[in-house]
């Protein structure tokens, strides 16, 4: 016990290092530790210390240590990616995930700042801001973390992943504190965790300041509260089964992992897996047939040079291999899969397309989604001119970039359903996986989670999820090694297949909500309940300096 208490106090004495710890404590509460009271401590303990700052520049300097400790734990599962390419030593990906979360620490640097800034504008002099106005801290660090996760999402094409929000999605039977979802958005969930931190800085403080009766009250009025939200994280979902009438649907997960998905020589035994899985259980059934990104080897679009064709598991017939797909799933299914297309110029590959390509019972392409969102230095190699020759590149496959698509689409695919498109790591990003104006029935998200280590595939699952919920659609996700799922629309995970098991999953896709308050305003609404709790917080504040 002694260590601990020395360790606590060099902590303590070094606020800086104690944020940087405490940031790496609440990154456990994401998937797969889910240890979400964690990170409720970690962050009150965060508000503690930034309210004891001396200086807004030291204030930013807290939240730039939270945010390194905070992204180095959570994104982990990338340094996993950098063991399944040659180009570049494995060692190099802890280097990139330091140097991300440096990045991406700005933003909650930023949060920090600007929260100080605004209350120790009131002081009335002196160096710090004043004691009546640092228990209102906490909620002005609430507004500015909303907004300052939603700008993560999208500056510099954004990296939204592991909002924190997210740490209030229970198991996969519940939903959690984040069946609020559809009235606040992700980041009304995010601000949520921040006011719940805050008010557990609060509670501290009232309980050591107050006399034995006053504590003794204090924590009988609290009780209830706390054990709300500990059932709420934990209760199971009561739900109904879903009538029947949706689409009907396999959903394929080929357990092909990374380390051999590449290799040429076992394309054709790839495939036959992922067709023995894919075969109808009645000759004449309809149904909707679900294939993970990186489903399929071929180039099946005509028009390609042959010399492209050369390592296709059917001949160098990209019509053949249509045919052959099209006689696995049956003729009256439909195929949804991942693939890769090209652009063509002057007679070579100039570009290429991580796709989602619809193909019926007869071979026929009926349509194709191109992926908007594309991964950095994953699908494309930004500032190429400058890191090639510094020996980088790309953990995908390939010498040619990725080029993006226009964004979210939805395709009629009549009996089978309006379907939603969105790739891979696509799902993360709140309110921009839905084509506006054209409200889908479901939501496709094939992926590779190959990449992605023990800790990326919950990840990721989980954010799906929240996806669901806000929108109120259910999301089928097909993934190469799993997890893949099927999730309602409210967020429940209905069917899963495990990591690094080969399997499929039959039934009918969940029915769609109505379009719910996130669907019709996206992030404009978690950013106008930002403006009305800073508003709120400044009002609060002039009055207690009156």
């Amino acid at each position: 016990m002694e260590p601990l208490r020395s360790l606590a106090a060099r902590l303590i004495a070094h606020p800086r290092w104690c944020a940087l710890v405490l940031g790496g404590l609440a990154a456990c509460g994401f998937q797969p530790l889910a240890l979400w009271p964690l990170t409720l401590f970690a962050l009150a303990l965060f508000i503690e210390l930034l309210a004891r700052a001396a200086s807004a520049r030291a204030a930013a300097w807290l939240g730039w240590c939270l945010g390194l400790g905070h992204f180095t734990i959570g994104n982990n599962w990338i340094a996993t990616a950098f063991t399944y390419q040659a180009n570049m030593p494995a060692w190099l990906g802890w280097i990139a995930v330091v140097l991300l979360s440096a990045y991406l620490a700005v933003w909650p640097a930023l949060a920090a700042w600007a929260s100080w800034t605004m209350v120790a504008k009131l002081r009335r002099g002196g160096h710090g801001a004043p004691e009546y106005a640092m228990p209102l801290l906490g909620a002005v660090l609430v507004p500015g973390w909303i907004v300052a996760e939603w700008l993560r999402a999208w500056v510099f094409t954004g990296f939204a992943w592991n909002p924190l929000g997210v740490v209030l999605l229970a198991g996969y039977d519940a939903q959690g504190i984040a069946f609020l979802a559809p009235w606040i958005g992700t980041y009304g969930l995010s601000g949520l965790v921040v006011a719940m931190a805050a008010g557990l800085r609060h509670f501290a403080h009232a309980l050591r300041l107050g006399s034995p009766p006053a504590r003794i009250g204090l924590v009988a009025s609290v009780a209830p509260l706390a054990a709300i939200v500990a059932g709420g994280m934990i209760a199971p979902a009561s739900y109904l089964p879903e009538p029947e009438g949706g689409v009907a649907f396999t959903l394929v997960q080929p357990d092909v992992r990374q380390e051999v998905l590449n290799d040429p020589r076992l394309f054709e035994t790839h495939f036959r897996k992922i067709a023995a899985l894919s075969v109808p259980r009645l000759p004449e059934s309809r149904r909707l047939v679900l294939w993970p990104e990186s489903g399929l080897p071929d180039y099946l679009r005509d028009g390609y040079p042959r010399y492209l064709y050369r390592e296709m598991t059917y001949g160098a017939d990209p019509a053949l291999a249509r045919a052959r797909i099209g006689r696995v799933i049956g003729e009256r299914s439909l195929l949804l899969t991942g693939a890769v297309d090209l652009r063509i110029e002057k007679g070579d590959a100039a570009a290429a397309r991580n796709m989602i390509t619809a193909i019926d019972g007869r071979g026929h392409i009926l349509a194709g989604y191109a992926k908007a969102h594309l991964v950095p230095y994953g699908e494309y190699l930004a500032l190429r001119w400058l890191l090639e020759p510094l020996g980088a590149s790309r953990l995908v496959a390939g010498t040619i970039d990725f080029e993006p698509g226009p964004g979210p689409r939805t395709y009629d695919f009549g009996l089978w359903g309006k379907a939603g498109m969105q790739i891979c790591y696509e799902i993360i990003f709140s309110g921009q996986v839905v084509e506006p104006g054209n409200r889908p029935d479901y939501i496709f998200n094939p992926s590779n989670d190959g990449w992605f280590g023990s800790w990326g595939p919950p990840q990721h699952l989980a954010q799906a999820r929240l996806r669901a919920i806000e929108e109120g659609l259910p999301v089928l996700r097909a993934t190469t090694t799993g997890i893949s799922a099927v999730i309602d629309a409210d967020g429940i995970v209905r069917q899963h297949v495990p990591r690094h098991r080969a399997g499929r999953l039959d039934g009918r896709i969940p029915l769609a909500h109505e379009a719910t308050l996130f669907a019709h305003m996206g992030n404009a609404l978690p950013l106008a309940i930002a403006a009305l709790l800073l508003i709120a917080s400044l009002v609060a504040l002039c009055r207690r300096r009156g």
